[in-house]
């Protein structure tokens, strides 16, 4: 119950700040913008590779927001800034609505490495690395839905959804069948300071309690959502 209460307070909190976005774009204009984003985001906002975030299926408002941030300055990314800063306001608005239309593909099952010990063997078996993964999805599964009330981490399911659908009005984004490298990167970012382009840099206060397990442990539980 104690639980409950910790994310809806952390929800409502969130649902009051007046930085809400709404996007306007033309889906066909964006989709002939979008050539030059395909080579790291995929034809349908869909990366192939991990280091690249999904676009298909993110809510227009927070794709504006995170352009506009990129654009000015205000978040830090020096690969995604050059080309951001050549975007008017129309274009940015016709990129995200057409991302937004997209659909997002899903992911394959995350997959565990064993580091090997001195004479060149696998420190684990492939059982044992199974059943890590599996602990791993479980414990992202409940920092998800729960957080950490010990801790003070709030859970994800208070802003970003039950099924990791984000919140719209809010331009809390979508998180559902993201990379799970790309969210790791993203919440170790949060976790340094190294991002904080978030109201009130809520995000940094939170990634910042959580360990490293803890994060890649969410962020494969979040891949594997759909």
């Amino acid at each position: 119950m104690i639980k409950k209460l910790l994310a809806l307070s952390i929800s409502l909190s969130f649902l009051a700040t007046p930085s809400i976005v709404y996007a306007k774009g033309n889906v066909a204009d964006g989709k002939e913008k979008s050539a030059s984003c395909a080579g790291c985001h995929g034809d349908d906002g869909n990366s192939m590779a991990g280091a690249f975030p999904k676009l298909a299926g993110q809510h227009a408002s927070y794709l504006v927001k995170q352009l506009q941030a990129l654009k000015d300055g205000t978040r830090n990314a020096p690969a995604m800034a050059p080309l951001a800063m050549g975007l008017d306001d129309e274009s940015i608005e016709d990129l995200a609505a057409f991302y937004a239309k997209q659909k997002i593909s899903k992911n394959q099952m995350p997959v565990l490495f064993s580091d090997d010990d001195e004479d060149g063997n696998p420190e684990k078996t492939e059982d044992e690395m199974e059943a890590e993964l599996k602990d791993l999805l479980a414990l992202g599964g409940d920092l998800y839905r729960n957080g950490d009330l010990k801790r003070k981490v709030s859970a994800c399911i208070a802003c970003h959804g039950p099924m990791g659908e984000g919140n719209k009005p809010a331009s809390f984004p979508a998180l559902r069948g993201q990379h799970a490298d790309y969210l790791i990167k993203a919440l170790t970012d949060f976790k340094q300071g190294a991002r904080s382009n978030v109201p009130d840099n809520m995000m940094h206060m939170i990634a910042k309690k959580m360990t490293d397990k803890e994060i890649n442990a969410v962020s494969y539980h979040i891949s594997m959502m759909k």
